[in-house]
């Protein structure tokens, strides 16, 4: 029997970036001269469309392979579905980030390099994986950011849209 396990992006990441898109676009319909305000609400919603729809891909393991399911609006903004066998992976590779982390690549027998998410939900059980079907040890392979920094945007975002229902609702003039 195969053994498949799911990896979606981690809720802290998805819930930081919906309500960052809401607290910075909430006010544009609102505040949109009238003959802008449908089509302002018809673009919110369709940028809304676009931040849930891209961070729902996600990534599957199973005995033969890894691979990461981008949809087709990821694959529009250019990130791509890729599939690796385990026995093709050679190298796992770490790259220093100009912010002072780490990124990974799962390197091929064929040279060919595809990224390790690292914000994925079960984080430990997918690293846990990969060290038993590439015989890699992982010291330092983690999170590409602290989880704490996504919980704090997640709560500035909040606390800007609740400033801005506040003064929509002390301010605003029908």
């Amino acid at each position: 029997m195969q053994m498949v396990e799911k990896f979606k992006t981690l809720f802290s990441v998805k819930s930081s970036l919906i309500t960052l898109y809401l607290a910075l676009t909430i006010p544009i319909p609102i505040m949109s001269i009238e003959e802008l305000r449908i089509f302002s609400m018809i673009a919110f919603l369709f940028g809304m469309f676009l931040i849930v729809s891209i961070t729902n891909d996600c990534l599957i393991t199973c005995d033969e392979k890894v691979s990461y399911n981008s949809n087709f609006v990821s694959r529009i903004f250019g990130r791509k579905s890729w599939e690796i066998s385990w026995k093709d992976i050679k190298l796992i590779k770490s790259c220093p980030t100009s912010q002072g982390s780490k990124v990974y690549y799962f390197i091929t027998s064929n040279g060919e390099s595809f990224l390790v998410p690292q914000r994925v939900e079960k984080f430990e059980k997918f690293i846990s994986i990969i060290s038993k079907k590439t015989n890699f040890e992982f010291g330092d392979l983690s999170y590409i950011s602290p989880l704490w920094t996504y919980k704090l945007l997640t709560f500035l975002s909040i606390v800007m849209i609740l400033g801005e229902l506040f003064l929509f609702i002390k301010y605003y003039q029908y």
